[in-house]
């Protein structure tokens, strides 16, 4: 079985992206075998209030089983609590906040609030390092990366808090999981989507000094191709269990800790 943790829904502003839609999603998952995706509303990281897209994003899920709604949170606006609550109460697999998109301090105090009340609900926060390589990012994108020093001081903010971390290459894990405790870095997820598989070793050798129970499928579909994440575990030389695990397992352990 295949979980996407990591997929979106709906326009991308700075270019035509194709296959944005519900039905379009669903036959990319039909296309490389993912059983589930946890998908998240992508309009609303550029809107000035992203939870706007919320509804939209629930109404969409319970039309398809297989597409799990990861809404949006905002801790900087009014409310906030309520959108967490009800993502909560909705059986919402995980929240999201970019904070540089949303224009937080990714440090400070309103992501330190939501890491705070993310623990205490038990629902893991999801952020992106990036979304997009920098080579082909527009001129008026310019919103920075997620630091490496702010997934720090996030975990430690919170002793409940467990984060699922995407897009993010092998430097950026590395340098946060082993600048982070043993505890610390137990309460991190890694998606897979941005690291280099094969012919490079940078999946294989995360896999084996990180840990095979730190890292989960996700592919950040549309704006990526979901068959890389899938080609890049095949042409490892991974055992039918650490393939579950990455596949799977992870996840569902993720949402039970």
């Amino acid at each position: 079985m295949r979980i996407d943790v990591n997929a979106f829904l709906g326009a991308y502003p700075w270019r035509k992206v194709p296959g944005t839609s519900p039905e379009a999603l669903v036959k990319a998952l039909d296309r490389a075998e993912i059983d589930e995706a946890w998908v998240t509303h992508l309009p609303s990281l550029f809107w000035r209030d992203p939870t706007e897209g919320n509804a939209w994003l629930a109404s969409t899920a319970r039309d398809e089983p297989r597409l799990k709604p990861v809404p949006v949170v905002h801790p900087g606006l009014a409310q906030w609590e309520q959108a967490l609550a009800d993502a909560v109460n909705a059986g919402a697999p995980a929240v999201r906040c970019d904070p540089l998109y949303l224009g937080l301090d990714p440090a400070g105090d309103d992501m330190r609030v939501l890491a705070a009340a993310c623990g205490a609900a038990r629902i893991p926060l999801m952020l992106a390092v990036r979304l997009e390589d920098g080579r082909q990012r527009h001129p008026n994108d310019v919103v920075p990366e997620l630091p490496a020093a702010a997934v720090r001081a996030l975990i430690r903010a919170d002793p409940d808090l467990r984060l699922l971390v995407t897009h993010a290459d092998r430097g950026f894990v590395e340098e946060v999981h082993f600048g982070s405790t043993p505890e610390e870095a137990a309460r991190i997820w890694w998606d897979i989507c941005w690291i280099w598989g094969p012919p490079e070793d940078h999946l294989e050798t995360l896999l084996a000094t990180v840990g095979v129970e730190r890292f989960v499928f996700g592919t950040g579909q549309p704006l990526r191709i979901p068959e890389n994440s899938v080609a890049k575990l095949d042409l490892l030389e991974l055992t039918a269990d650490q393939l579950a695990a990455i596949g799977s397992d992870n996840a569902r352990r993720m949402l039970a800790t």
